[in-house]
């Protein structure tokens, strides 16, 4: 990946971090998974996502490779949420409808590979598996009648500066989003 290309999913400036980890927490709650989150920060200096050990070693050492597998799974698809929230919410909230193409087709190789790493998937497996995920999130974020609640949200993580998955369950169920 050449320089320009990092560029165009490189954050802007904190606002454009605040709305992408707003898409985040809002994945997060439309997939039920603020207990895999210890945090969400915008300061952060690597990933702006902590992930709990529940997210890491959920499943028992006893555990069949059937549910490894499926465990693997459910982390590949919050992680590939995550992404597409991220720029789904810059673009279309943030950046008022922006055609978030581009920055899509610039994530997609990094989720092809965590597919092939992680959950050992054939190209055609994560492509489905792709296009499923982004489709329920452009379901969530084609409604514009969330926007002013991600706007709201985008808010609170520029005047708090971090959240613990709780206070993010907490925060959109005060919104009444969740």
């Amino acid at each position: 990946m050449n320089k320009k290309e990092r560029n165009i999913l490189a954050y802007r400036n904190e606002d454009d971090r605040c709305y992408g980890l707003a898409g985040m927490a809002i994945s997060l709650a439309s997939l039920d998974a603020f207990d895999r989150v210890v945090e969400v920060s915008i300061d952060a200096k690597g990933p702006m996502v902590v992930f709990s050990n529940e997210f890491f070693w959920g499943a028992s050492q006893s555990a069949s490779p059937k549910a490894v597998w499926q465990r693997l799974m459910n982390n590949y698809h919050l992680t590939t949420s995550l992404a597409v929230s991220n720029v789904l919410s810059r673009c279309l909230v943030r950046d008022k409808g922006a055609d978030p193409t581009e920055m899509l087709a610039r994530l997609k190789p990094a989720i092809r590979d965590e597919g092939r790493e992680v959950c050992v998937l054939e190209d055609d497996e994560i492509e489905v598996f792709y296009d499923n995920t982004l489709r329920s999130m452009q379901r969530i974020f084609s409604n514009r009648r969330i926007y002013p609640l991600v706007d709201e949200l985008a808010r609170i993580l520029a005047r708090r500066r971090r959240l613990s998955g709780r206070e993010i369950a907490e925060e959109l169920h005060y919104l009444r989003l969740f």
